[in-house]
């Protein structure tokens, strides 16, 4: 099989690997068709986060087909078309049947080894997955491989996000940074009813897919701070979703929620401290919300959900490459070069 690996920062390789095989009873073996590229995955890339393993295949958005299964396994077999969240999940532990599934006792992050233990990523022709009955979706009639792509990943944590921040049909609301996720949680957000949202990203691609979306846009900060104020009579904003994961976003959703208001944040922070105090907190009644999306507890709510079938994702997937051009699949997303909101890897 191949795969794209980790070398180090900046730098993934495509490998000849062995062929993922069954390990335990309650394993699958599924060959994947189309392989997403997440923010992410973007953390080791720049160095952003550090102890991913060299060699580690990259990756934990797919779409496959399932052609073998453990002997534990009863909700599959060879043939199937699945997607999947970006973590296992055991589907029976207290964490699982209280939908926090992204906290399973046993689950595992596709794509995250470190001193030879953890689990190998998606971004191959063949992936091992483990807790197959607990993990795997079967792909509805009819859903295409691109909408079962974001539903394991991008678009429930973009609901995941709205939820988080309380978002309802009064308020004004804020998403800090218009990747993927950002833009799915605007897509959210108008689904939930916000009449008002406010969007910030330095990339003007992306702002104007945001402002398709419903939002009022802003590349600049301190222009967005100032709209915020102005709209809530210098009030502040009733919930504000961070997606970046930087200091200087959450500082800015900081200064734009109002007392007694909500921070959602699904930027995965790797820094060690915050860029505002508990005392400012306390001084401003906040709350704050953060953590893993649930994917797989999401998966079953948005597949049920009529409302997801109205939803256009079109604008979301704009880039698709051949497995074999992953270096440069990387590059071009890393650096949101030719307008590439997302990209894709396809396996033959």
């Amino acid at each position: 099989m191949i795969g794209v690996c980790f070398e180090d920062i900046g730098n993934v390789k495509l490998r000849e690997l062995p062929d993922a095989v069954i390990e335990q009873p309650g394993d699958a073996i599924v060959r994947v068709s189309v392989a997403g590229l997440c923010g992410s995955d973007l953390h080791p890339f720049f160095g952003r986060e550090v102890g991913l393993e060299r060699g580690t295949v990259m990756g934990h958005e797919f779409v496959g087909e399932v052609i073998e299964t453990g002997p534990d396994v009863r909700n599959f077999c060879a043939g199937d078309r699945v997607c999947s969240p970006f973590t296992t999940n055991c589907g029976h532990c207290v964490y699982c049947q209280t939908g926090l599934t992204s906290r399973c006792m046993t689950g595992q992050l596709f794509g995250w080894r470190q001193n030879g233990i953890g689990l190998h990523g998606a971004q191959a022709s063949l992936v091992r997955v483990p807790h197959a009955d607990g993990t795997l979706f079967k792909l509805p009639k009819g859903m295409n491989d691109e909408t079962a792509l974001l539903l394991g990943d991008n678009l429930s944590t973009g609901r995941f996000a709205a939820d988080m921040a309380g978002v309802t049909d009064s308020g004004t609301y804020g998403v800090i940074g218009c990747g993927t996720v950002g833009l799915l949680a605007i897509a959210a957000a108008k689904q939930l009813g916000a009449p008002q949202i406010i969007a910030v990203d330095p990339c003007e691609p992306r702002l104007k897919i945001a402002e398709s979306l419903g939002a009022l846009t802003f590349t600049s900060p301190e222009q967005a701070l100032k709209r915020s104020l102005a709209l809530t009579n210098g009030i502040g904003l009733n919930g504000v979703m961070e997606l970046v994961g930087l200091p200087d976003a959450q500082r800015l959703a900081y200064e734009m929620v109002r007392p007694g208001g909500t921070l959602s944040v699904i930027g995965c922070h790797c820094t060690p401290h915050f860029s505002f105090s508990p005392a400012d907190a306390y001084d401003k009644n906040l709350t704050y919300k953060t953590g893993r999306c649930p994917a797989r507890h999401y998966m079953n709510l948005l597949a049920t959900d009529t409302r997801t079938n109205d939803l256009d994702l079109s604008w979301c997937i704009t880039h698709h490459f051949p497995a074999n051009d992953a270096v440069d699949a990387y590059r071009i997303f890393s650096k949101r070069e030719d307008g590439c909101i997302k990209a894709v890897l396809h396996f033959n």
